[in-house]
């Protein structure tokens, strides 16, 4: 019988770090941007964790209630339950692909979910912080229903965006409220809704606004919060947070623990959050070892920039009002957008990359880790280019990192070492001290950038480290002379960069997984935790190396324009049929000028011959007659 799965739970005196990123919500395919701004950037860090030996869990699962779900499974023919199956698998399709290494994936509509979320909602009610309020909702007269937020479409009031949402405008980014709306209509079935009166359940987050307010201060500055985390927080507090609905009218979501509302449930944006809890109560049911542990464990939350404010305002005063204790948000890091092409991603227009559409280019995920991370949106919006894309391949990662490692594995593969390291030990220089040095400083650099979590800018300077390993080979010219006039020297080169390329395998795992796999395979060799000093010397004499492999290989500059077209939707294609039309047309109207020129040279044969006097044109010679006659020339000339 096999033993039940260790499950990973703090440990006294150690560092204990919790991650979680934004749960993706279930209904839809995540774009790049969905992809870096949460899971992959949350990947990224609990990598790094784990490579530092601090005891690390990272939590994640589909977000599943809400009116979202229901309106996509209404669209889709099928119930909410069925909608969130499929697409949970779907995403953790996508996840895998990616190597998101989750230490458990989840789901929200589960028991412990129920209990965790009314528990929570019970203690809130207990001490005061919720309140009933009549309030006016839309109500669609056509299906005799009130309409939960996202069911309302509309114009923004704030910025006249036409395609507004009543919970939110994805233009301008404003909460809003669906009445507020210009030209409401039901997503359903276009009515214009009216106003009706219902019951719900308030948050009094302005009579939690003085506790929230003493905890931000203190953890944004201790966690050093991302500065688009602090802003967009500092913002909510400034205007001045206000009562907030916590409950709607839909079958789909938490049962709200109350008398009189057994046809309502808890808003999604409240119990959401709740979610991270309740995911890891599915994965160990010691949670609050991980949850009620403040003095113990770190929180690290990795996020869009449009999921601020209820990770920062409505969930930590949820947990403040409850009175228990609870671990909170240590440290948020947030991203702006990435755009597509100077454009944004859609899928219902087919632009852009999609989560499940990026292994149909043939290319590794590894390289698209590096190119995401590499333009990870930290401080303002970046650009997903092809261009980019290729160029990053084939100039930074097989010239820099490929180049270096490749060129040492071979030369060490070859008859001169035999793949066996040799003593390197013995020999040693001011350059390779320097060398040790300059390796140190980058390191040192590389592990604060991420302890502040700064990802794109500690793969940049892994990428440094790389490059300090070549300009090691350039300036004492490894070959075969170096190894023949200066063996001891070459010797403790090839052993520094063997060692080189050890620490560097540990330093781009995070970013780059497999790669690292396909390293350590070449040096023969277990992975090494971070160090925070390298020493230069972690393979030791005579240890045998794998066989050299290639660890990128080069993207044709073609597909730069092949890749546009196929993801680039209706647009895209429209160009290439104008395109393809324009060239047919034109191939056609220089076949049409071909054969009128052919057709005027027949004319002036037969014109020719009229004026000869044969009255018609002579029949084509055979291949005999045009030899005999080309005989009878040449004898003519001869006499």
């Amino acid at each position: 019988m096999a033993e039940p799965e260790k499950k990973i739970l703090p440990v006294d005196g150690e560092r204990n770090v919790l991650i979680t990123s934004a749960l993706p919500y279930v209904n839809n395919v995540p774009h790049l941007g969905n992809i870096v701004g949460s899971v992959l950037s949350a990947d990224v860090f609990a990598r790094y964790s784990r490579a530092r030996g601090y005891n690390t869990l990272y939590i994640c699962g589909t977000d599943e209630y809400g009116t979202a779900t229901e309106t996509k499974a209404i669209e889709e023919n099928v119930t909410p339950e069925q909608l969130c199956t499929k697409y949970n698998a779907l995403h953790a399709d996508v996840y895998k692909w990616f190597n998101i290494g989750f230490d458990h994936f989840g789901r929200t509509p589960t028991q412990q979910q129920t209990d965790i979320a009314q528990d929570i909602f019970t203690k809130l009610h207990k001490n005061g912080y919720l309140e009933e309020q009549t309030t006016t909702q839309p109500y669609c007269e056509t299906h005799k229903s009130f309409l939960a937020d996202r069911f309302v479409e509309g114009t923004c009031p704030l910025c006249q965006y036409d395609d507004a949402r009543g919970d939110q405008c994805d233009k301008c980014g404003h909460l809003l409220d669906p009445l507020e709306l210009i030209n409401p209509r039901c997503k359903l079935d276009g009515a214009t809704p009216v106003p009706k009166e219902t019951k719900h359940v308030y948050l009094l987050l302005d009579k939690l606004q003085p506790l929230e307010e003493e905890w931000f201060a203190k953890a944004s500055k201790e966690g050093n919060w991302s500065s688009n985390g602090v802003q967009i927080t500092s913002s909510w507090l400034k205007e001045g947070l206000r009562p907030r609905g916590i409950t709607r009218d839909l079958k789909w979501g938490t049962a709200v623990p109350l008398e009189g509302y057994e046809n309502k449930v808890m808003y999604v944006w409240f119990d959401a959050c709740i979610g991270y809890v309740s995911i890891t109560a599915t994965y160990t049911d010691q949670w609050e070892k991980w949850w009620r542990n403040p003095e113990n464990v770190k929180l690290y939350q990795f996020m869009g920039k449009d999921n601020v404010p209820f990770h920062t305002v409505v969930f930590p005063s949820s947990q403040i009002g409850t009175g228990d204790k609870w671990t909170m948000l240590n440290t948020i890091s947030t991203t702006e957008y990435l755009n597509y092409e100077h454009g944004k991603f859609s899928k219902s227009r087919g632009i852009g990359v999609f989560g499940n559409s990026a292994k149909e280019t043939g290319i590794p995920s590894d390289v698209w880790r590096y190119y995401l991370l590499s333009h990870r949106p930290e401080t303002g919006d970046t650009e997903f280019e092809w261009k980019g894309f290729i160029d990053s391949n084939n100039n930074e990662l097989l010239k820099n990192l490929g180049n270096f490692i490749n060129r040492v594995i071979k030369f060490l593969n070859s008859k001169i070492y035999d793949s066996v390291v040799p003593d390197y030990i013995k020999f040693t220089s001011e350059y390779l001290d320097g060398h040790k040095k300059k390796v140190n400083e980058a390191l040192k650099r590389y592990i604060v950038e991420l302890e502040d979590v700064k990802i794109r800018a500690a793969l940049a300077t892994a990428l440094h480290i790389s490059s300090l390993g070549n300009i090691l080979l350039q300036d004492n010219k490894l070959d075969n002379a170096l190894a023949t006039n200066e063996p001891d020297r070459c010797a403790a080169v090839v052993g520094m960069a063997l060692s080189h390329i050890h620490l560097l395998a540990s330093l781009i795992h995070p970013y780059m997984p497999e790669t690292t796999t396909s390293i350590l395979a070449q040096l023969n060799a277990t992975f090494l935790t971070i160090p925070d000093e390298w020493e230069a010397s972690s393979l030791p004499v005579g240890h045998k190396i794998g066989k050299a492999a290639y660890l990128f290989s080069q993207i044709k500059p073609e597909r730069e324009q092949e890749w546009r077209e196929q993801f680039g939707g209706e647009e895209a294609r429209k160009a290439k049929d104008e395109k393809a039309a324009k060239a047919a047309a034109k191939k056609a109207e220089k076949e049409r000028k071909k054969a009128k020129k052919a057709a005027a040279k027949v004319g002036e044969g037969v014109e020719a011959t009229e004026k000869g006097g044969k009255g018609e044109i002579p029949a084509e010679k055979t291949a005999v007659e045009e030899v005999a006659e080309g005989v009878k020339q040449t004898s003519l000339q001869s006499s």
